[in-house]
């Protein structure tokens, strides 16, 4: 059987596993991390203190940045460092100044930081 004897679709498939693998893995945020970070951003949004965030998924880590304006530079980075994971935990909370703020094990507990919740006085 020649090339073109093969189904196209079978073609496309082959082509679509070689590039899969050529493709160097990345970190991504999971459905449930996503989640949280955006409820925190929507938060922030609603009263007016962030405007824009950008995603980044690199080979080594994922990069959630938050922007006060646009032509900023990102006020804070929500980062998520595999190679961290079983250091000093791989979720971290950097500032605009490199500073980080706060690194853990659990997304809730790092994101802390930054989330203000209403208290009773």
């Amino acid at each position: 059987m020649t090339s073109e004897d093969a189904e196209p679709s079978e073609n496309r498939a082959a082509a679509r596993h070689a590039a899969a693998g050529a493709l160097p893995s990345r970190v991504t945020f999971n459905r449930f991390e996503l989640n949280r970070i955006l409820n925190l951003y929507g938060r922030m949004v609603a009263d007016g203190e962030w405007r824009d965030y950008a995603i980044d998924f690199l080979k080594d880590r994922a990069v959630f940045s938050v922007f006060r304006r646009a032509s900023e530079v990102p006020i804070y980075r929500i980062e998520k460092d595999l190679r961290l994971a079983r250091k000093q935990g791989m979720y971290s909370v950097i500032s605009a100044t490199g500073l980080i703020l706060r690194r853990g094990h659990e997304l809730d507990r790092v994101l802390l930081v930054i989330d203000r919740k209403l208290a009773v006085v």
